[in-house]
């Protein structure tokens, strides 16, 4: 009864998902009496359900009407949410997290954020991460964002502010939901099915569902927009290494010099071309950079990846003697994701300590001893894509669920309490396997010594030391694609595995009531004990591990810890109903956590809640909150990493080429590092110069991500303060307007290889200058590491405005509005105290002004929604300080120049109608005027240029929901 109590009472507070607290006057007018209830973000049961904290909440109609099948993509449209960590876009995404959904709310980070499924801590990875798309949509109630730190309350992770996910408490009869959608271009076609039946009544109840959802594939090759990496504008920037054999001689240190000349090929830059005999010397000429020399490795490269989701869900209740309910749920999905690059760049020093040239006793080389002469070969340095191999990545994620707890109440002195124990286990376990990368090692044979046998077969070995078809294939890796055999490529392509996984066991015990009377009411009191072990591992297969692979070589993470916590809160009503003081009450609360890695820390938090009139509701909070190191942090073994950065001594795009200090550090060989040569440019892959301020993907592999033990907890304090106003003179109307400053300190970051070479180069930081070192030759970055630590704070700070107006009902039907809108003042991080802030605050990524607005319709058996998503103007990279840069002089984070970009509307619509047969159809079109996606140069998307916000093009979904 109480849940369902609830139920109906959250629909009528939050029409159209506004805030608790704003509409609870309209929840007083049920004929219904309220029970005690939980909302989040506060541990203590009472009947008013204004809360002294925001939180939004979307019920199960809302989500329907977004025509958005997972959880991830519906919280990634809230106007609170910033870009997610990882995204479907992010194709070049090499960990575990790839193909998980993520929400970075305030644009604080994902692993900020906590999770939370009917209250209890959800899965996470090894690396601290809540994927979101292992709660299938159709299984929720609702969910409930609390945009406030509440560490007090659960612990670790609430910096940002907590999700959590209401899932259905019991139902009687079943449910069956079809959903399909898909872009106008007819591809990314999405499905969703779902199955939900239950039965009981007030002494049992038993409910089971099944549900399937894929969201499909889009390639970049599909629209113009996308097809090359910077956009129809810039065509051929983005064109790197060519699947063409491109040759150099090679120094006694294995480094290039001499020639540099690439085979002559018929075609164009697509690869199409058949290409000359590779082992002439006069089927090459001088390498320029030319367009025709280049590829366009975005055509095979997934845009937006694929991904599916099954899942089963079970969840029973049981009334016990003595006011007692056991109550137990499980849950089992299993995510299946594909995403697929180009073929490796390959190159002799693709791996710098195992360097593999052609062998000058070669078959197939051109300056060979077979072809110039016995005695008069040599060793080729090379580079060559393999387009013929595409990589590609299959990451299997299984999710288990099961949690059972044990409540109760009971009345002691005339007061209700209740109490509750009950355990939590959480797994992720997993395991992603790539292919189309290179084993170092067999290549080394293919490209050794080989020659023509009887038979007129090359074979790998000499005449008179040859070596069997069986044990090594010669590779003719110059003459391209069309050269290339399929036993050749099956054996210098290897394939790897590994395995990943994260376990949590939680047991907790809860007990929560009404202590005495106070003449403004109860005071409410909430305590808790909570334990829990973490324990997780991420272990590539052996032959990742030992770096003679393309792929990039990781080494394995292991790791455990255990924490013990104990809460506290209180709520203290001061008056109620006296004048100009309707209500005023304070909640305190405070946490102990005492983990068995690093140590103890105490977080507390106090709020209140203020009335002067009924009309209107004061509130403001201020919280202490914080952030465990994850296993991954601490333990985790590292991998490598092609970062795309960009050299700050480039003197054509680099900040040496405006800034004399920087321009000087860089030739005088700073802090160890060598100088760079006169007129030095940052080589892309293809061995071209640099374009643009984007940078480029580094040409060696460097080392990130390598765990470091001493690390300590993030920290941060939470301020909130806002008003909620709902005129009595004015039915159905509320307006709420709340403020927000988050800071958090001792920041864990990894850094990434940008702010390394910023920090040497720019800041004179010779700490970060000892981890750089520069090819002797050609000055360029050749080996950089990079890990995580605790730097620096980060704040934000903004605005978050909702409105809501359901108007009197007409002839014409009911109308509502609905409006959420989100001002970000200030969003900077510094690495220290004593440095300056960066400010990202009106940048890419970081929107002033996002805001979801909606009218809803509703009308016998008819509904409909037009609502309209707005992303104000963002400061982006400029392409060049003469292109695309119309704000030439600006200050930003990534250097002086940016170019803004207008203002993005999205219009969608939705229309519902309820059959007969109790069934209901929802027709929807998202983007309804197919709005264009921006082209941005510091986009998430790793394969073009496209604003990752933004749908692509016009989406067309429909929806049958059948009850029986």
């Amino acid at each position: 009864m109480m849940e369902k109590i609830l139920s109906q009472s959250i629909r009528v507070i939050c029409l159209g998902g506004m805030t608790l607290g704003m509409t609870a006057a309209i929840a007083q007018e049920t004929s219904q009496p309220l029970q005690r209830v939980e909302v989040t973000g506060s541990r203590i049961r009472q009947v008013d359900l204004e809360t002294a904290q925001p939180v939004q909440v979307l019920n199960q109609e809302q989500i329907q009407k977004t025509g958005l099948v997972t959880v991830g993509d519906i919280l990634n449209n809230l106007s609170s949410a910033g870009a997610p960590d990882f995204s479907r876009s992010g194709s070049l995404t090499s960990n575990t997290e790839a193909g998980g959904q993520y929400v970075s709310l305030r644009n604080l980070g994902s692993n900020r954020l906590l999770v939370l499924v009917d209250g209890k801590r959800w899965t996470q990875t090894v690396a601290g991460y809540t994927d979101l798309s292992t709660i299938p949509s159709a299984m929720i109630e609702r969910m409930e964002i609390l945009k406030d730190g509440a560490s007090s309350i659960y612990g670790s992770d609430a910096i940002a502010g907590v999700v959590n996910i209401i899932l259905k408490k019991s139902m009687e009869g079943g449910q069956i939901s079809l959903y399909t959608g898909a872009f106008e271009e007819g591809d990314g076609r999405n499905k969703d099915f779902s199955l939900t039946y239950g039965a009981g009544n007030d002494k049992a109840s038993l409910m089971f569902g099944l549900a399937h959802t894929e969201q499909g594939r889009v390639g970049t090759q599909t629209r113009e927009i996308t097809s090359t990496s910077y956009g129809p504008a810039h065509f051929a920037d983005g064109f790197g290494a060519a699947p063409w054999g491109r040759i150099r001689q090679v120094t006694a240190s294995g480094s290039p010099t001499g020639f540099n000349k690439i085979l002559n090929h018929t075609g164009n830059w697509d690869g199409k071309g058949t290409g000359a005999n590779s082992r002439d010397p006069n089927s090459y000429h001088t390498y320029a950079g030319a367009n025709e020399d280049k590829y366009n490795s975005s055509q095979d490269m997934d845009l937006l990846s694929p991904n599916k989701l099954d899942t089963l869900f079970v969840k029973g209740e049981v009334a016990l003697p003595k006011d007692m309910r056991l109550k137990t749920t499980a849950m089992y999905s299993q995510r299946e994701s594909i995403r697929q690059i180009a073929g490796y760049p390959l190159q002799s020093a693709s791996q710098a300590k195992f360097p593999v040239f052609i062998d000058k006793d070669s078959y197939f080389n051109p300056y060979g001893n077979q072809v110039a002469g016995a005695g008069k070969g040599e060793d080729l340095y090379f580079y060559r894509r393999t387009i013929e191999l595409p990589r590609i990545t299959e990451n299997e994620n299984r999710t288990l669920h099961i949690d059972a707890t044990l409540e109760g109440e009971f009345t002691f002195r005339d007061t209700a309490w209740n109490w509750d124990i009950g355990y939590n286990h959480n797994k992720v376990s997993g395991v992603s396997r790539d292919s189309g990368n290179i084993n170092l090692l067999t290549l080394k044979k293919a490209l050794g010594p080989s020659f023509m046998n009887a038979s007129g077969q090359v074979q790998c070995g000499t005449p008179n030391s040859p070596i069997p078809l069986a044990d090594c294939v010669p590779f003719d890796i110059l003459g391209g694609p069309s050269a290339s055999t399929a036993q050749a490529l099956s054996y210098v392509n290897t394939s790897g595995a590994k395995t990943y996984g994260s376990t949590i066991n939680s047991a907790t015990a809860n007990l929560g009531g009404e202590v005495f009377q106070l003449p403004a009411g109860a005071l409410g009191v909430a305590v808790g004990v909570e334990h829990r072990e973490v324990k997780g591992n991420d272990v590539p297969d052996q032959f990742s591990q030992s770096g003679y692979s393309t792929n990039l070589s990781g080494l394995p993470t292991y790791g455990r810890y255990t924490v013990r916590e104990a809460y506290a809160e209180v709520n203290i009503p001061v008056f109620k109903s006296q004048p100009f003081a309707e209500l005023l009450s304070f909640n305190l609360a405070t946490r102990h956590s005492d983990y068995s890695n690093f140590g103890v820390t105490n977080n507390s938090k106090a709020s209140f809640m203020y009335k002067p009139v009924k009309d209107v509701l004061v509130r403001g909070t201020w919280a202490e909150g914080f952030r465990a190191p994850t296993l991954d942090d601490l333990a985790g073994g590292g991998s490598q990493s092609f970062d795309t950065f960009l050299d700050p001594c480039d003197t054509r795009f680099g900040e040496a080429s405006r800034n004399s200090a920087v321009a000087a550090r860089c030739a005088s060989g700073f802090a160890g590092v060598r100088g760079t040569p006169a007129n030095y440019r940052q080589l892309q892959q293809a061995g071209t110069p640099i374009t643009s301020t984007n940078g480029t993907q580094s040409l060696v592999a460097f080392n990130s991500g390598a765990g470091n033990s001493f690390l300590s907890p993030e920290t941060a304090v939470t301020k909130t303060a806002g008003f909620v106003y709902s005129p009595s003179f004015l039915s159905g109307f509320t307006v709420g307007l709340d403020w927000y400053n988050i800071k958090v300190s001792n920041r864990i970051t990894a850094i990434g290889a940008t702010y390394v070479a910023n920090q040497c180069f720019i800041q004179g930081n010779a700490n970060f200058c000892s981890v750089i070192q520069r090819d002797p030759i050609t000055g360029q970055i050749n080996q950089l590491s990079r890990g995580n630590a605790n730097l620096g704070e980060m704040e934000t700070e903004g605005l978050d405005l909702a409105i809501n107006y359901r108007f009197p009902r007409t002839a014409y039907g009911q109308f509502g509005l609905r409006s959420e809108t989100s001002y970000t003042d200030k969003f900077r991080t510094r690495s220290s105290s004593e440095n300056e802030w960066n400010e990202y605050a009106g940048e890419y990524f970081y929107n002033r002004v996002k805001s979801n607005n909606s009218i809803d319709w509703n009308m016998g058996n008819w509904s409909a929604t037009w609502g309209f998503r707005y992303f104000s103007p963002v400061k982006d990279q400029c392409w060049d300080v003469d292109v695309e840069c119309n704000m030439p002089n600006a200050e930003t984070t990534f250097g002086t120049g940016a170019n803004k970009l207008g203002s993005v509307t999205i219009h969608d619509l939705s229309v519902g109608y309820k059959t007969a047969w109790n069934g209901r159809i929802l027709l929807g079109v998202n983007n309804v005027f197919d709005k264009k996606p921006r082209i941005v140069y510091s986009t998430q998307a790793d394969a073009a240029s496209v604003d990752v916000d933004q749908l692509l093009d016009r989406f067309v979904y429909i929806r049958y929901t059948q009850s029986f």
